[in-house]
């Protein structure tokens, strides 16, 4: 029977036919592969009597062969496969075993307690004087630059170097000893790099660095690591979009720090640490512990709606929450998250603190709230490249962005559906897409908001089999959930008791015994029934705290009650502010170019309102001269021309505040994720100013050109001479341009999007009293300085120093009082502009302030 060698990345192995070997990223396998790409178990190579096979187990990325996705395929020597891409993935090259060549075991068999770090390269014949020197693995169509000799170092493989680095680590560890496990959380460095005095070492994303780190998070050329004569180490930032971290904290673009033996630096999914005279890379894949210790979160009035929650959830694990209304599901999933910090207690991510280093570990936390955190209207593919386009660096290009999205389309399914628009997909598939939006920066943790909230038991079941075949391929999942048909599928279950403590953590099929009921509807019901019981007093006297949560909750905390970071500082954004600004114009152009209902309405609604002025007196005009009184001489008052412009006021007024109204309450949960993940609040303002504002304006020249244009307007303007008509539609455009801008500020304050349109309406009436055109404000204590305030009292105004409305509509109570805003003169019609457009501005700060309110408390600033 022919044996079978495999090479990758100058590692060999000789497969006997006799038995089957797997390949995937689980240490037990035969073959193991340190790849986020590859799958937890993610093909097998066997011989079937007459020739070798390789089968795909269904891996997410997929096997290649030849550029072409298998299943299951014959192989023999002189093929060559690539696991989880098609280009660059690992790659597997075969031929036949040379006679007399010795059988070399996959290292997986070197036997237990093997530190992981030694099994990254196969165990060595003890005749062999050194291992190979490691390939990097890249792109067939660009070599990089060889590194120099010494910088990238596997991990040894000779027994006599893992024993002694074993001791060494077990030396480091709290407790060390025998046994010990190595520092750094529970996980060991993934590689080892050698750095000698005087070098420069160059991590990025590009093949020519030193250090290749292949994460679309890390730049191009992300950071250098300088090695001084004194035998320091230090790490300069090079512009990286992402930034550059030491400790959890973001060092200056483009400045530098120097490093200790006990500091951590973060690029990307990597960690590095000096240790002697070498560089330790810790590689996150997913496989992470996390932990809460001691959670009390205390609002105003000392009431405390989270209390004292410890637990710890392990690697590649499905975790549930359930627990009946006012338990704390919510806010435990804000405290975990760090959205809204606890006031005492401690949110681990692999040993560190989250609530500290939240501006590094915020990449590695995917979150999807219980609503839906895409733009409905737009395609699932475009609604992907547009969240790609904001999460990724600038220096990502479209096709490695567009290879990302192909890529989590498939490991999801719905790569069937990337053409629809999200509107027309199911529940389940919707929220599929929502896991896939998160997925794009490969986040080890994620945590779910009630997902299955609204479905039906089909696709309820769908969701949990869909959450735990992330958690089996190497994520750990953390579900908030009022469903409870489908727990069996969870690793852990934690229950919340009234009051915002634990009542049970442990195995979902052990649970029910353990309060002894035969249902969760009885369980719930204890819960109303004795909410003065004492829940988290009787579990955690209990067996089963002893056994899944008494270690977590015997280590006291740090207290992180108004805790300040170590360092004030903005963390970095992955895109500059103008690359933003673009990106979210171009996706809200987008979203309206896609809504025809929005679209139609836009031109209908200002050419309605517009409309309305026509009918009356259609006769008249709107000049001084209009008509005089044969006995006296004098010009008869114009009620046509205050009239006509009244209806034209508040038509501009209701058409500006009705295209913002809802805008952010509808987009509150996208903003909120959005802001978490490194969205500009400014950016995310200026591009609802942009394009609304672009609208609006061009309403209000239409409702302008429809109430103006057919009547008789003065020859001569004050400030644009013939063009009358442009100088009496600009201030109905700036009207609707700041009441636009008054339009986001209530859908900045409001909760729920049933409440704006009363406070819409009330907006609009109030602008009519205040227009100027019902009664005389000028001269009116109290009421005039309110009027002041009101965008239409300016926007009239300005367009009745055009027409003169001093001299159209006198104040008949005090015929030689004047109203200073209306005065026949070009700085009058300046100034009512200037204050017009200020109004509008001072509302843009305003909703800036106000969007504070819906972000993560760590960001606010």
């Amino acid at each position: 029977m022919p044996e079978l060698v495999l090479e990758s990345n100058g590692r060999t192995w000789t497969l006997d036919p006799s038995r089957p070997y797997t390949l995937g990223r689980d240490p037990q396998g035969d073959i193991v592969f340190d790849d986020a790409r590859v799958s937890w178990r993610h093909a097998t190579v066997s011989f079937n009597g007459s020739s070798w096979v390789i089968e795909d187990h269904g891996s997410t990325n997929g096997t290649f062969v030849q550029g072409r996705r298998i299943q299951q395929m014959e192989i023999g020597p002189g093929a060559a496969l690539h696991l989880g891409n098609a280009t660059d993935g690992p790659r597997l090259n075969l031929s036949g075993a040379a006679a007399g060549q010795p059988q070399q075991a996959p290292y997986a068999a070197q036997g237990a307690g093997a530190p992981g770090w030694a099994q990254q390269a196969p165990q060595q014949p003890a005749a062999q004087p050194q291992a190979p020197a490691p390939q990097q693995a890249v792109p067939h169509q660009a070599q990089p630059q060889a590194p120099q000799p010494g910088w990238q170092q596997q991990a040894p493989a000779f027994p006599q170097q893992q024993a002694a680095a074993a001791d060494q680590y077990a030396q480091k560890a709290p407790g060390g000893g025998a046994g010990a496990p190595p520092a750094y959380g529970d996980r060991s460095p993934t590689t080892f790099h050698q750095f000698s005095v005087g070098r420069v070492m160059r991590i990025g994303r590009a093949l020519e660095n030193d250090l290749v780190v292949s994460d679309l998070q890390v730049s191009r050329n992300h950071a250098e690591f300088h090695a001084t004569p004194d035998g320091r180490l230090e790490i300069r930032d090079l512009g990286s979009h992402n930034g550059t971290y030491v400790n959890g904290q973001p060092i200056p673009k483009g400045g530098s720090v120097q490093l200790g033996p006990a500091d951590i630096v973060g690029v990307g999914h990597s960690t590095f640490r000096i240790v002697g005279d070498r560089l330790e890379e810790f590689v996150d894949t997913g496989e992470v512990s996390f932990s809460a210790r001691h959670l009390t979160v205390t609002v105003d009035g000392g009431k405390q709606i989270l209390k004292d929650v410890s637990f710890g959830v392990p690697e590649k694990s499905l975790v549930a929450v359930i627990g009946p209304s006012g338990s704390g599901k919510s806010t435990l999933l804000k405290a975990l998250t760090g959205y809204r910090p606890a006031n005492q207690g401690e949110v681990l991510y692999d040993n560190r603190n989250l609530y500290k280093q939240f501006a590094e570990l915020r990449q590695r936390i995917g979150l999807v709230p219980q609503d839906d955190i895409l733009h409905k209207e737009l395609t699932v593919k475009k609604a992907l490249k547009y969240a790609a386009k904001l999460r990724f660096p600038a220096d990502t290009t479209a096709q490695e962005r567009e290879a990302r999205i192909d890529e989590v389309l498939r490991e999801l399914k719905l790569d069937i559906h990337k053409e629809k628009k999200v509107t027309s997909l199911s529940g389940g598939q919707r929220k599929r897409v929502s896991v896939a939006l998160e997925l794009l920066t490969k986040p080890s943790l994620i945590f779910l908001d009630e997902p299955t909230s609204g479905l039906d038991p089909g696709m309820d079941r769908d969701v949990m089999q869909l959450l735990r075949g992330l958690a089996d391929d190497g994520r750990t999942v953390l579900v908030v959930t009022h469903s409870v048909a489908e727990l069996a599928l969870c690793d852990k279950l934690l229950v919340m008791a009234p009051g915002g403590s634990v009542a049970y953590f442990g195995p979902p099929e052990e649970a029910l015994n353990f309060f002894g009921y035969d249902s969760w509807a009885d369980v719930f019901s204890a819960f109303e029934n004795y909410r003065d019981y004492d829940w988290a007093g009787r579990w955690k006297g209990s067996e089963h705290y002893q056994l899944y949560a008494a270690d977590i909750d015997s280590v006291a905390p740090q207290s992180v009650h108004h805790m300040p970071p170590p360092v004030a500082m903005k963390p970095p954004k992955p895109q500059g502010w103008g690359s933003q600004l673009l990106t979210l114009i171009r996706r809200y152009v987008s979203v309206i170019a896609s809504d025809r209902g929005f679209l139609l309405l836009s031109v209908v609604l200002p050419a309605v309102l517009g409309a309305v002025s026509l009918p009356i007196q259609h006769n008249r005009g709107l000049k001084v001269n209009a008509a005089i009184n044969p006995q006296t001489g004098l010009h008869i008052p114009n009620g046509t021309a205050t009239t006509v412009l009244l209806i034209l006021a508040v038509g501009a007024c209701f058409a500006g505040a009705a295209n913002s109204v809802r805008e952010l309450i509808k987009e509150r949960v996208i903003y909120e994720r959005e802001r978490a993940t490194g969205l500009s609040r400014s950016a995310y303002l200026m591009s609802k100013v942009v394009v609304l504002g672009t609208v609006t304006v061009l309403q209000g020249l239409l409702v302008g050109v429809i109430g103006f244009s057919s009547r008789v307007i003065p020859d001569q303007g004050l400030i644009l001479g013939s063009s009358t008509l442009l100088e009496l539609c600009l201030p109905i455009m700036a009207l609707g341009f700041t009441s636009m801008m008054v339009g986001l500020v209530i859908s900045s304050l409001v909760k729920t999007a049933e409440k704006t349109m009363p406070l819409l309406v009330m907006f609009a009436i109030i602008q009519v009293v205040f227009t100027g055109c019902l009664f005389t404000l000028h001269g009116t204590l109290g009421v005039n300085e309110v009027s002041y305030l009101m965008p239409s009292r300016w926007g009239v105004a300005a367009a009745g120093t055009t027409l003169d409305f001093n001299n159209i509509a006198p104040n008949t109570d005090d015929p030689g009082s004047t109203d200073p805003l209306w005065n026949h003169t070009a700085g009058a019609w300046g100034m009512d502009m200037f204050v017009l457009i200020v109004l509008g501005v001072i509302c843009g700060f305003f909703v800036a302030r106000f969007l504070r309110r819906h972000e993560p408390e760590v960001m606010r600033k």
